[in-house]
């Protein structure tokens, strides 16, 4: 009797323990998974670690920005808890390359929409609608129109197209200055060895909203270009890229967009654009 009772009672325990995998195994939504960088515990989120307020890797290891929050929230409500995420750092020249190798699954990394990048991969949303624009000092005047650049030391990161389309379409006698990050042009900016830094109005936003440089400079509004960033996905996967667009929505449905944006830009006080509609891009 004894042995009957014991062996029920390891039966039930297989029967207990098999359940509970099989429901573990469904936790994750089946369109993230597949290859090496999703599916199984864990996904790998390509993100930015370099630039405060988009996507950073703080010294304690921690990611933040408003990019490591849009990453988190689609994980989400892909199935994937925040400890499931593995964040891999994706530099501007080999996103696409990651995204067709495997190596991410997607890419949350200021990456705008744009004909040449369709070729390769496909994008969700768009969620943020950026802007080219410069970044002065606060207590500068002088630069009330991109024309007031002519004859100003403009600086961008070695490399950038930002300052070159600057000097060919609006102020063709700025002077290019090229350091070799964004913390240089405004170490720069801030010492007076140059008069503005030009990128991204969201980088510009995420750099100035910094601890170290709070209420020192101010983003001018020009609105040189529209940046569409979108979520880049393998070509094809259509299945991924529905859910995601999903995400976004929900995200913005329930204000968690709005409370990332102020979080991560509103101390340099950047006017964002309202969340950009799915499928919306901006020309």
């Amino acid at each position: 009797m004894k042995l009957r009772k014991a062996s029920a009672a390891a039966a039930a325990a297989v029967a207990l323990a098999l359940t509970v995998t099989a429901c573990g195994s469904g936790k994750k939504d089946d369109a993230a998974g597949g290859g090496s960088a999703g599916g199984g515990d864990k996904i790998t989120i390509g993100i930015k670690i370099d630039q405060p307020g988009i996507g950073l890797k703080t010294p304690d290891g921690k990611f933040v920005g408003f990019d490591v929050d849009v990453a988190k929230y689609v994980a989400k409500e892909l199935g994937y808890e925040e400890g499931d995420i593995v964040f891999k750092e994706t530099k501007s020249a080999d996103r696409e390359t990651a995204i067709e190798r495997g190596d991410v699954k997607f890419i949350v990394a200021s990456y705008s929409i744009n004909d040449k990048r369709l070729a390769k991969v496909d994008f969700a949303g768009p969620y943020l609608l950026a802007h080219q624009d410069i970044l002065v000092r606060a207590d500068d005047d002088s630069i009330k129109s991109p024309a007031d650049l002519n004859n100003k030391k403009l600086c961008s990161v070695t490399g950038s197209t930002s300052a070159q389309n600057v000097k060919d379409k609006l102020a063709p006698k700025a002077q290019l200055q090229e350091y070799g990050g964004y913390s240089e042009c405004l170490t720069g900016l801030e010492n007076k060895v140059i008069d503005a830094l030009t990128t991204d109005d969201s980088i510009l936003a995420g750099y100035a909203a910094q601890e170290a440089f709070k209420g020192k400079f101010k983003l001018a509004g020009f609105k040189m270009s529209n940046e569409n960033y979108g979520i880049g996905l393998k070509k094809g996967d259509t299945e991924l890229k529905d859910k995601i667009n999903k995400a976004l929505e929900k995200m913005v449905q329930d204000k968690s967009w709005d409370k990332a944006v102020e979080a991560h830009f509103g101390p340099a006080g950047y006017k964002n654009e309202p969340a950009p509609k799915i499928g919306n891009i901006v020309k």
